[in-house]
């Protein structure tokens, strides 16, 4: 379990088994400073006035240099700061800020700090003090958002100790903070190893939807000036996911444009539901909240909860935590949908570029070759006579003979014949073939179910095309960029996949390191589509290992070639 997962979690068990304020604080001090790696952390609370620390509490610091820094903090200097202006403050080093106050005698040293206003009901309660980042110079931008959400959920905390401490009656409420929290981290841990949207706003739909017991929940996502009804929990109209209505005059508008949770409740916003939202989509509600998902200031869409399943309706409780949640929700779909769009960026760069290089293959062979033609036909028309037309002549058609060839090579290039007349194994015998006359001596192993009569059909035209031309960009990229002399293929179906390794001794490369091409992008994407894995081991100096594993899907109906070449060893 990572850091920030297990840290979060001792807050809950914590608030969870116990109600007592001063465990609460310690508990939130301890996982502050194991979320974020900070050697020293502290919790200062504000007195009745507001205006400086009522108390301090401190963790990494031992007795004796305690004792020996003398009288706690109330607020002065940099610690002061967050007093005047409750919101998150992070600075690399301490001592240069403005405000700094300095250390007194005998307090450890000090660079790196992260400061947290912690609010309870909406007002200021205290500050989250952290120092000394032990694994970097200072604290980054994801903890800072991190203990932002601890410290939203210690608020939360904090407030039911003080409220219902030893009240059996109150843990129903404890019990859905927990939730709320238990459900914030399945979706943060779901960021780790999921970006694909879909599966992200399912998780978000069914989590929300149980948080707040809502018999339905809606996620509408923007699309330009609509909002499209992207994923849902609960009772749903049959149809309803995927359809849009028009952002303009929508309770999500109003939600979108004042950053605050807006209630069925309201009757203008009933209105809006009803005559401009999914209300008019079959949708019907006694209650209901709209709550927007908005991530570093960008909207991305909202969080529709309707009619609750355990009161007449929502209420405060059910309002904050589903405000909790949506600030998570949004980090989860903002991070998806970047990744998307990458990888949509990355699509169309690698088409351009592909693109590019067969515009300037047939520029530079093609087109120049029959500029020369012409310039020779041209040139013997103006000199006249038989012998200069019957040299012209000769000189045109051998250069004709080179430049059908050139472009039958360019067109096998782009699909070859022999992937759909005779299957992939020939296919991929054949451009063995031409790569060893390019200089790379490779070391071939195809197994196949069809060409060993093992299965009745060949493999799926899109399994084949991906198959092919992940090995034909492995093979070019050996060359091209590693200088590879030797290589070897395997492609082996079994088990209900297709495995390709191909290794070279090139020159080998850094696979973390930013690069400008597209050859690794075209073979992860063609692999990914088609719900497979591409693995890349490299290393400056160590030749390259592409690794793929396709999950095997064979045609409906039996091939039937005239002739199928054994595929093999060569």
């Amino acid at each position: 379990m990572d850091p920030a997962t297990h840290g979060v979690l001792k807050v809950a068990s914590s608030v969870l088994e116990e109600l007592d304020l001063e465990l609460v604080l310690e508990r939130v001090l301890e996982a502050a400073r194991e979320l974020t790696e900070a050697r020293f952390a502290a919790l200062g609370v504000l007195d009745e006035s507001r205006s400086q620390l009522g108390r301090f509490l401190t963790l990494g610091i031992d007795e004796p240099s305690r004792r020996q820094i003398g009288r706690l903090p109330t607020g002065r200097g940099v610690l002061g700061e967050l007093i005047r202006n409750p919101r998150p403050l992070r600075v690399a080093d301490v001592g240069s800020h403005p405000r700094s106050y300095g250390f007194p005698m005998g307090h450890p040293p000090m660079s790196s700090f992260l400061g947290v206003p912690i609010l309870v009901g909406g007002q200021p309660y205290g500050n989250l003090y952290l120092t000394e980042k032990q694994s970097a110079t200072e604290f980054s931008e994801d903890d800072e958002q991190a203990v932002m959400l601890l410290a939203g959920f210690a608020g939360l905390a904090i407030d039911h100790a003080r409220r219902f401490s030893g009240s059996e009656a109150q843990r129903a409420q404890l019990q859905r903070t927990v939730d709320a929290l238990d459900a914030t981290l399945q979706i943060s841990r779901a960021l780790g190893g999921e970006t694909d949207l879909n599966a992200i706003l399912e998780l978000v739909a069914k989590r929300g939807r149980a948080l707040v017991a809502a018999r339905t929940l809606i996620i509408e996502l923007l699309r330009g000036d609509e909002l499209e009804m992207a994923a849902g929990a609960g009772e749903l109209p049959e149809g309803l996911l995927g359809q849009r209505v028009g952002l303009e005059n929508t309770v999500a508008s109003a939600a979108l444009r004042t950053g605050q949770t807006q209630r069925l409740t309201d009757r203008l916003n009933r209105a809006r539901f009803e005559e401009h939202g999914i209300g008019h989509l079959g949708l019907t509600a006694e209650d209901g909240m709209v709550v927007p998902l908005v991530f570093r200031g960008r909207p991305y869409g909202v969080l529709v909860v309707l009619n609750c399943l355990e009161a007449a309706e929502f209420n405060e409780e059910h309002q904050r935590l589903l405000e909790s949640f949506a600030a998570s929700a949004a980090t989860a779909v903002a991070t998806a949908q970047s990744a998307a769009d990458e990888r949509r960026r990355q699509r169309l760069a690698a088409a351009e570029a592909e693109r590019s290089r067969w515009a300037r293959e047939l520029h530079d062979e093609t087109l120049q070759a029959l500029g020369n033609l012409r310039l020779v036909l041209s040139g013997a028309r103006r000199q006249g006579g038989p012998e200069a037309m019957s040299a012209a002549i000769t000189q045109a058609l051998e250069q004709l003979d080179f430049d059908i060839t050139t472009l039958r090579a360019l067109i096998t290039e782009l699909r070859p014949a022999a992937l759909d007349q005779l299957g992939l194994g020939p296919a991929l015998m054949a451009l063995m073939e031409r790569v060893r006359g390019g200089g790379l001596d490779v070391d071939a192993h195809i197994s196949l179910a069809y060409e060993h009569g093992t299965a009745p059909t060949r493999l799926v035209s899109e399994l084949e095309t991906a198959v092919y031309r992940i090995v034909q960009e492995a093979l070019t990229n050996a060359v091209k960029h590693g200088g590879a002399r030797r290589a070897s293929l395997e492609v082996i179906e079994g088990d209900g996949q297709v495995s390709i390794t191909i290794r070279d001794d090139g020159a080998g490369f850094d696979p973390e390191a930013a690069t400008q091409g597209f050859g690794m992008v075209g073979m992860a994407e063609r692999a990914s589509m088609l719900e497979g894995t591409l693995t890349v081991r490299s290393a400056p100096g160590a030749g390259a290992t592409v690794t793929v594993l396709l999950p095997v899907e064979h045609r409906d109906a039996p091939d039937h070639p005239a002739s199928m070449p054994a595929a093999g060893q060569s």
